[in-house]
């Protein structure tokens, strides 16, 4: 089992299928481009190896995130900046369906950001 698979492994169901399912259209939004590491031991979306957003628990609202580097740009009101600079979140609620279209919308603002 690689490290990735790792972290997933490790988080409970039924959270477990839900940020695995998110980590799959993360990834298949655009194949060629994003790409999935683990850095300070946390699943790290990039877009062409610049960072996108990454996996996170937050222990203040007892719920996972997705954080969206240049959230600084983002606008919308489910994203959280809690005094974050270049970063904003937006918790995943586990007993609601998954924003994808809010999260691939985002994803998509983001790349406009990033200088490659």
């Amino acid at each position: 089992m690689n490290p990735i698979q790792e972290y997933f492994f490790r988080i409970d169901e039924p959270e477990r299928s839900t940020l695995l399912f998110l980590r799959k259209i993360i990834l298949e939004s655009d194949p060629q481009n994003i790409t999935e590491t683990l850095s300070f031991g946390l699943p790290f979306f990039k877009f062409k190896k610049k960072m996108l957003c990454y996996l996170y628990y937050s222990k203040k609202y007892q719920k996972h995130y997705l954080s969206f580097y240049h959230g600084d740009s983002l606008d919308d009101p489910k994203l959280i900046s809690d005094g974050r600079k270049k970063f904003k979140i937006l918790l995943i609620n586990m007993e609601e369906d998954l924003p994808v279209e809010l999260i691939l919308k985002l994803i998509d603002q983001v790349k406009i950001h990033i200088k490659v």
